[in-house]
């Protein structure tokens, strides 16, 4: 599992995006699926979560073709990632 923020420039852009493009892509590279959420602070600002493995993500990561898709979905600024402190069973 991975949780990201980043800013966008237009909400619904962005779904449209994540939910096509975007999806295809992180299919190819082992993601099992992703969730996104407004964040309740900054109208601009949305949170993923994402289930893959870290090479998954990593191979995401380094694809060529990945910065293209995430400069179209609209992101303002590069996509952050934190730090997983614990899983819990409840």
């Amino acid at each position: 599992m991975l949780l990201a923020t980043t800013k966008v420039a237009d909400v619904d852009h962005f779904i449209r995006v994540f939910s096509t493009k975007g999806a295809e892509k992180r299919r190819l590279h082992g993601s099992k699926g992703a969730a996104v959420f407004a964040d309740p602070t900054e109208s601009d600002r949305v949170w993923a979560i994402f289930d893959w493995d870290a090479a998954g993500r990593k191979n995401f990561v380094s694809d060529p073709e990945t910065p293209a898709i995430l400069q179209e979905a609209g992101h303002v600024g590069k996509p952050q990632a934190a730090a997983l402190l614990g899983s819990f069973e409840a």
